[in-house]
């Protein structure tokens, strides 16, 4: 321990001699587990300063200075927390490894730095007993560069907020909000409904083939067995069919034809294994495979990283830190991985050379990729202690990890190209030789070995076509984002990092700006309206390239390159003239009231559309004299027997929902909406209309 005992303090009557504040419970129990009785390990349940809610907090004349506060409802552990300092030897500030850890730290070093205690920051990407004991023995002070990043991010998302959010309030609707990364990603998921909108099919055909081998020496009993070939050019061309007429035409062609084998070709083609996971393609995967939404991903994967309860063993960290942008592995673990491999699979499944991974451009490799702990931790020995969600994702994150440090899969792949005439087909099959990599897959039962194969086939040969099975299709519109590929879309564009990704779609989804439809993400009438609004007044603000340059403005303060005061001075200097625009030119929607031809049932006054931060409503126009207003239904009548009620949309914390208009005299309710047949009366026809 490089701590000496200061002269001025005195041995807590606990017998503790140390204390550690990390943020969380769980993390606190596991540390605790780690360190032994001279430490005592408190958390601080996250940020316990904040910017204050109630206003901006920021003074622009003194170089954004933010106005620092303790947040609602946290004083007392702040009161604790310097409570237990008391007559400690040394504080060591442990929150997450980035940089709202290290503001964490920085805000509690503040509070508690009275001059008489030595205060130091550690950090480690695994709660490891060999992690966290080697962070101790080489304890730090505040990273003040991280700080600073986090200052401008912060300050920078609190002057996007508290300024474009009243704006909305004043121009549509009261409780409407804006934000500097999340309009950014409902201008993309609005993007692609319109694109959709847009999309006109087009039609196009293709053409399969059922050949068998004709050979003379088979036996009846013994039939050949049949394989498909599809057709792929026309001429040496690229073959196109348009229309059923074309496709009527190839099938008379083709019954006249021979099918002969015009070459066969067998060669051994390898497969790769994957990098480790980043948090990116953990949340894809786990969208993906087990159909979890980024939040539960990033929750799920927060108690695994801060500690498990496994019996006698106590609390211990199943994965390492799991907001990171890389997928450089320890040469430990790699070791590690190797011996694992090597014991439960042979050491032919090791390759040549230990796998390197490429990062993407803008990784920060703070940390490693996202892995297990230890590997020899397999997924069926920590099972009993896990709840079905963490075993699923320590299921997926371990065999990542192990695949990835072993050898690649060797397939023996068959190609045969057929002719016809003018046509030509190809053929394809094989079978796995090698598994390599996908052994804990196949193991697993989530990988097939063999792949459909293709009989002895020689150049020259004839073969007797079974069957013409022609097929129509329609080009398709691109797929609305999903939690995943919308992830896998602002990495790439660099908007955002590993530890905004979840919170951006958590916040547009709960302000009603996007909303889920089965596993896909749609925009609302609201979301549609907020970002045409933004777009017409702040192109900055949506504008994809400029949120990315932002962002490595922010690496670039994290890095110690450039002033964080600078890099606000340069947004502000644009954004304030935008501001000022905005507020004379941008769109009153509020004074906008489409009139529904109906009256009031309580006063007979004309109702009229408005929109609510849930989105429109019909309401009195007489408001606020009269308070009535309605729902607009979705036209479909309400399934329950003996029931005259509508469907209207509703949200509540667990997302949108259908209800009955009858409620509570009717509580009917549905995720989706039922196939019915809509009422024509209905308010929804009547907005329609207008």
């Amino acid at each position: 321990m490089v701590v000496k005992k200061s002269k001025r303090t005195k041995k807590k009557k606990t017998g503790a001699k140390f204390l550690v504040i990390v943020e969380s419970p769980a993390k606190s129990k596991t540390i605790n587990k780690i360190l032994g009785k001279d430490y005592r390990v408190v958390a601080s349940m996250g940020h316990i300063i904040d910017l204050p809610l109630s206003k901006m907090g920021i003074d622009f004349e003194n170089n954004f200075k933010p106005e620092y506060v303790v947040v609602k409802g946290r004083k007392k552990y702040l009161s604790e927390i310097k409570k237990e300092a008391k007559g400690i030897q040394a504080v060591f500030l442990a929150a997450d490894p980035d940089r709202e850890g290290e503001a964490i730290c920085w805000h509690l070093k503040e509070q508690l730095d009275n001059g008489k205690i030595d205060i130091f920051r550690v950090s480690f990407d695994e709660i490891t007993k060999k992690a966290v004991e080697n962070a101790f023995e080489n304890p730090r002070q505040i990273d003040m560069s991280k700080v600073n990043a986090q200052q401008a991010r912060r300050i920078l998302d609190r002057i996007v907020g508290y300024s474009l959010s009243p704006l909305l309030w004043k121009k549509i609707t009261r409780g409407l909000s804006a934000g500097r990364v999340q309009s950014v990603a409902v201008k993309l998921i609005v993007e692609r409904e319109e694109e959709i909108r847009k999309f006109n099919p087009e039609e196009y055909w293709s053409m399969e083939v059922l050949l068998k081998k004709l050979d003379s020496n088979i036996k009846a009993e013994d039939e050949a067995i049949p394989f498909s070939a599809k057709l792929v050019k026309y001429k040496g061309e690229k073959a196109q069919i348009p229309d059923a007429e074309s496709i009527d035409e190839i099938t008379a062609k083709l019954k006249e034809e021979k099918f002969i084998i015009h070459d066969v070709g067998c060669r051994d083609k390898k497969s790769y294994p994957r990098s480790p996971y980043t948090t990116s393609l953990l949340q894809q995967d786990a969208f993906n495979k087990l159909n979890f939404s980024a939040g539960k991903t990033m929750s799920t994967a927060q108690r695994l990283y801060e500690g498990v309860e496994l019996g006698e063993k106590g609390s211990v960290g199943l994965i390492t830190y799991m907001r990171t942008d890389s997928v450089r592995i320890s040469d430990e673990a790699k070791e590690e991985a190797k011996k694992y491999v090597i014991e439960q699979y042979g050491e032919k499944y090791i390759p040549e050379k230990s796998p390197e991974y490429k990062a993407k451009k803008r990784a920060q490799e703070a940390h490693e990729a996202i892995r297990p702990t230890s590997i020899f931790r397999s997924p069926k020995e920590v099972a009993p202690y896990l709840d079905p969600n963490e075993y699923k994702l320590y299921n997926l994150i371990w065999k990542r990890f192990i695949s990835s440090q072993m050898d690649s899969a060797v397939y023996s792949v068959l190609s045969v190209h057929i002719d016809a005439g003018d046509y030509r087909f190809r053929a394809g099959g094989g079978r796995l030789i090698f598994d390599g990599f996908l052994r804990p897959y196949i193991e697993d039962g989530q990988i097939e070995k063999e792949i459909p194969e293709i009989p002895p086939l020689e150049a020259g040969e004839e073969t007797l076509l079974e069957e013409l099975i022609p097929a129509q299709h329609f080009t398709k519109a691109p797929p609305r984002y999903t939690d995943a590929s919308l992830v896998k879309m602002l990495e790439e564009k660099g908007i955002g990092r590993p530890s905004t990704y979840a919170p951006i779609i958590r916040t547009i989804v709960y302000r009603n700006y996007i909303k889920r439809l089965d596993r896909s993400l749609q925009p609302t009438d609201l979301g549609e309206l907020v970002n045409k609004l933004l777009i017409e007044n702040f192109s900055d603000i949506v504008n994809d390239e400029f949120t990315a340059k932002m962002e490595n403005e922010l690496d670039s303060v994290e890095e110690g390159i450039v002033d964080w005061v600078n890099v606000l001075k340069d947004f502000y200097s644009s954004f304030s003239k935008d501001m000022e625009k905005a507020t004379e030119s941008m769109k009153n929607v509020k004074r906008q009231a489409v009139e529904t031809g109906e009256d009031c049932p309580k006063c007979g006054k004309p109702m009229v559309v408005k929109w609510g931060r849930r989105g429109q409503f019909l309401s009195c126009s007489d408001f606020p004299a009269c308070r009535h207003s309605e729902s607009i239904t979705t036209g479909v009548k309400c399934p329950e027997e003996n029931c005259d009620g509508e469907l209207v949309e509703r949200k509540s914390r667990r997302g949108a929902f259908y209800g009955c208009t009858k409620y509570p005299k009717c509580t009917y309710t549905t995720r989706k909406l039922p196939a019915a047949e809509v009422n024509s009366d209905s308010g929804t026809e009547a907005v329609e209309e207008e």
